[in-house]
């Protein structure tokens, strides 16, 4: 099994704002739509919520301290915590596939981090203000091993990492 962040990110590391992304840059969610079908993906309770609903052909492990909280789908389930998200992954490998992509939030990156094999980060050559960051990626841990520039409808690129071994 390897663990994956899948996440855009502007220039100035910005993620989010209002519990919303900061631009609409189609062939991104293209992309994130592609590299996630069939695939379970964790995330925390806020990123969950600005979905607002299971994403079709696709797990959804919610990260939530909420004991209470329920979400009413056979393709979501609550977990208390990342340690136990992951591990509740890895039982659904067969089912979902072994690549675990990490969908965000801010927090559920930075505490993934260390765990992660593979960084998938479209990168927006531009800056926008928000409330949500990606952590900066030690490139004495990762790898730049593919690089794919786009201009529309901004300037943008597709970086993809791998950790060093």
């Amino acid at each position: 099994m390897s663990l994956s962040h899948i996440v855009a990110a502007s220039e100035n590391d910005v993620i989010g704002v209002n519990n919303d992304l900061p631009w609409e840059i189609p062939e991104d969610m293209k992309f994130f739509r592609d590299k996630t079908k069939g695939r379970a993906m964790i995330m925390g309770r806020k990123t969950y919520e600005s979905v607002g609903h299971p994403l079709p052909h696709r797990l959804s492990i919610v990260i939530t301290r909420q004991k209470d909280y329920k979400i009413d789908s056979p393709l979501a389930v609550v977990q208390p915590d990342l340690k136990s998200a992951i591990a509740y992954a890895q039982t659904q490998v067969s089912k979902w596939g072994d690549e675990i992509f990490i969908i965000g939030g801010g927090e559920i990156f930075k505490e993934s981090m260390d765990l992660v094999d593979v960084i998938y980060l479209t990168r927006i050559h531009k800056n926008f203000d928000g409330d949500i960051k990606y952590p900066k990626v030690d490139t004495k841990k990762f790898t730049l091993v593919e690089e794919r520039a786009r201009t529309e409808p901004v300037p943008f690129t597709f970086l993809t990492y791998a950790r060093k071994v």
